[in-house]
């Protein structure tokens, strides 16, 4: 894998997003609760409130919004400047809630699953425009 990409045209040109089909629920870990969903969790944080968790929306309490995951296949530097801002930005001006999560490779954008494929495309066409 290459090093990671820091530039923000190149960050944007290289993000290749890539649709996850399935769809995750962000919901908060009780103790009844905490070993199913921690080891089912892609991702958690600790809040003052509480330790929240991201789970297979199988997982979720009934009513739960379902957000699809849109990984961003660039190998992104964490301190790399404009990436999230530039796909929330676009995000938003299509009316689309977008939940951006870094990681230590890669950024992942949770949106509306209703809306996933709308995202996508956006997302797609936004990366070929700065290539």
């Amino acid at each position: 894998m290459a090093g990671p990409v820091r530039n923000t045209r190149a960050m944007i040109a290289q993000m290749s997003p890539r649709l996850d089909e399935r769809h995750w629920c962000f919901v908060a870990v009780t103790p009844d609760r905490a070993p199913e969903l921690l080891g089912a969790a892609i991702g958690t944080f600790r809040e003052d409130e509480g330790v929240s968790a991201i789970v297979p929306a199988a997982l979720a309490p009934e009513g739960a919004p379902a957000f699809a995951r849109i990984v961003l296949e660039v190998n992104s530097d964490l301190e790399g400047v404009g990436l999230t801002a530039a796909v929330a930005s676009r995000l938003a001006e299509a009316g689309i809630a977008c939940n951006m999560v870094a990681a230590l490779h890669h950024d992942h954008a949770f949106v509306p699953a209703e809306r996933a494929e709308e995202a996508l495309d956006l997302l797609l066409d936004l990366s070929a425009s700065q290539g």
